[in-house]
């Protein structure tokens, strides 16, 4: 096994133990996560898909803040999974929209990177994705569902096929995801 191999199965690893745990609202997500992040990120390099290499940094930094908010939590009433307002998502969106294009123009004119407008608007998904997981906002299932999709393809185009089976899990886990915490936030609505 060469070591972008064992790279590789390492992301895989953690990232399905990562989804799982945030699935469940387990504070471990975060640094199982991490470790995640941190294979991911040389991999990704590796592979000149620098939005992704962007989005590794982006999520170390969104982990943390969202180990802190959970942690900070512990013993004190759950922060408590919640619908964000149709204009909290619009601006969000919108941000996400406009970041997307400046990486991809950035990529495309200044770099080697491979699909870099699909990769960007995947990346800048997750960065919201991973934002709303922090603050348990039950929308982070539904831009998974979409982010995995992409990176479905990319991966599979890229020849990660390890990766590509990696984000069909993150995809039926996204799904598994948003039903849980919906049915949580019906029932917790109903009290």
């Amino acid at each position: 096994m060469n070591i972008w191999h064992f790279i590789e199965v390492l992301g895989f690893v953690f990232g399905i133990v990562g989804v799982w745990l945030t699935l469940k609202e387990n504070i471990l997500c975060f640094p199982i996560g991490i470790v995640n992040v941190i294979a991911s990120f040389f991999l990704f390099f590796d592979q000149k898909l620098y939005s992704d290499v962007i989005q590794q940094v982006v999520y170390l930094i969104l982990l943390t803040y969202g180990w802190y908010t959970w942690k900070k939590k512990i013993g004190k009433p759950d922060i408590g999974i919640s619908n964000s307002s149709f204009q909290f998502l619009s601006v969000h969106l919108m941000a996400a929209a406009i970041l997307s294009l400046i990486m991809g123009g950035l990529f495309s004119r200044f770099t080697d990177a491979s699909v870099p407008y699909i990769d960007s608007a995947a990346t800048a998904l997750s960065f919201l994705a991973q934002y709303l997981i922090a603050r348990k906002r039950i929308e982070n299932w539904l831009l998974w569902m979409v982010v995995n999709v992409t990176y479905i393809s990319i991966y599979f185009y890229k020849g990660l096929y390890l990766y590509s089976i990696l984000f069909l899990i993150y995809l039926a886990l996204a799904v598994l995801g948003y039903k849980q915490w919906k049915s949580k936030l019906s029932t917790e609505a109903h009290h």
